[in-house]
């Protein structure tokens, strides 16, 4: 039979290590209309045919109907509740404390709920509001100075990865994003002399394009209610703070008014409540802004705050991902993330007169009772071997719990003394 022998405590350790593994998302998956679903669970009444629109939308690997698409994050957008985009435009509250919003405006509280969402999961606070640089936040927290209005992150872009890729949390100065801060810039086809320009509501930025990064965030190790957290800036200007990281959480959150340029005027077709649409615009849609399909109501509408108040969030979303990500085979995101391995160390020990005896049945000759590693006649000088294969762990009550393999057979003699490390992984 086997041979047994107790472990004891001192032969136990337990030990964490961390695995990185690069993450690599390409323009082309962010913008790809295959690669980033929609849900449309969200549908108006009312005006027309109504508007159907997502809160988030989720972003593939690949094909999202394919089975081997993996997703990789969330986007969505979000407002704060005491921003001047919701209280310019509130028109009141109703007997139950209902936020009240004219039919120029769409989604107005999905994008507060969406913002109250992520202040609870990462602040602990629904009503609080995230700010760049985070020690702001930190110091108000500790009333020991004022924060700044222009910290606030008052529009919002969520940028939320998949535990698959972000796994245990990403690792510190190693997130990066190219970003395109400015919309495209096309001219009107005609040439003349106009204010009208091609909808860039809908066309791809060919240029402003940035890089973010929470470079620095090394130096400055803070923590709040949702875990670690790190600055996100402006790679080519360090001092000017644009988002901010949650490492454990794997949640970037940048601030919209900085990584674009909101006062840029916006033009193109957006959902609206309506049942008799412009000259040449579908019915359900809008214009915003002044475009060659002609002239809205407000001309000289702009990203920020116009179009976070007047667009459905599938609008919105659509625009970021598929304008200021550009398309194409180059990185739109990468960083490293972390995977913590705790592990336990048990040391089988096996001193010079233990474990050289097999348990295997041939080891012993039936015929003349010898063992088969000592020939014959050689009993009183050869001294018995043997090769272990195998070590299997044990609980006080003799249950087998768990079994390693030696990656080769190991002789086992009264001249050694050899130790056996198993390693448990989880």
């Amino acid at each position: 039979m086997a041979s047994f022998k107790e472990i004891t405590s001192a032969d136990i350790k337990t030990t964490k290590s961390f695995l990185n593994q690069l993450v690599d998302i390409i323009q082309e998956d962010v913008s790809g209309s295959s690669t980033r679903k929609t849900y449309q669970v969200f549908v108006t009444g009312g005006v027309g045919p109504g508007v159907t629109s997502s809160l988030f939308q989720t972003i593939y690997d690949q094909n999202f109907d394919l089975q081997t698409a993996n997703p990789v994050f969330d986007l969505t957008i979000g407002l704060f509740s005491g921003s001047n985009a919701v209280t310019a435009s509130s028109t009141g509250v109703d007997s139950n404390g209902k936020v009240l919003f004219p039919s120029s405006s769409l989604m107005m509280r999905e994008k507060v709920a969406n913002y109250r969402q992520f202040a609870q999961l990462l602040l602990g606070d629904s009503n609080a509001a995230f700010y760049s640089p985070f020690s702001k936040y930190v110091a108000a927290t500790d009333q020991t100075e004022d924060r700044a209005a222009t910290d606030v992150i008052d529009s919002a872009m969520f940028v939320c990865f998949k535990r698959l890729f972000s796994r245990d949390e990403i690792k510190r100065e190693t997130f990066a994003m190219k970003f395109f801060t400015s919309a495209s810039h096309s001219p009107y086809p005609g040439g003349a002399a106009t204010d009208t320009q091609l909808p860039n509501l809908a066309q791809t930025s060919e240029s402003g394009s940035a890089i973010f990064t929470d470079v620095g965030s090394s130096t400055n190790l803070e923590r709040s209610f949702g875990g670690s957290v790190g600055n996100i800036v402006n790679a080519a200007n360090t001092s000017e703070n644009v988002g901010l990281m949650f490492y454990d959480q794997g949640t970037a959150i940048f601030n919209l008014n900085r990584i674009i340029s909101g006062s840029q005027h916006v033009s193109g077709v957006i959902s609206a409540m309506n049942s008799l649409g412009p000259s040449g615009i579908p019915v359900g849609k809008t214009l915003i802004g002044s475009s060659d399909l002609g002239v809205s109501s407000n001309p000289k509408a702009k990203f920020i705050p116009d179009l976070m108040v007047s667009a459905s969030i599938d609008d919105i979303i659509n625009h970021l991902a598929s304008c200021r990500f550009s398309s194409g085979s180059n990185t739109a995101m990468t960083f490293q993330n972390l995977t913590a391995i705790n592990s336990t160390l048990i040391f089988c020990r096996k001193t010079a007169d233990e474990f050289n005896y097999s348990s295997n049945p041939t080891y012993v000759d039936p015929d003349d009772n010898r063992i088969r590693v000592i020939e014959v006649g050689q009993q009183d000088v050869q001294r018995a071997f043997c090769f272990v294969t195998t070590v299997g762990l044990y609980d006080a009550s003799d249950n087998l719990l768990a079994i390693a393999k030696l990656s080769r057979p190991v002789e086992f003699n009264n001249e050694k003394d050899i130790t056996i490390r198993v390693r448990l992984d989880f």
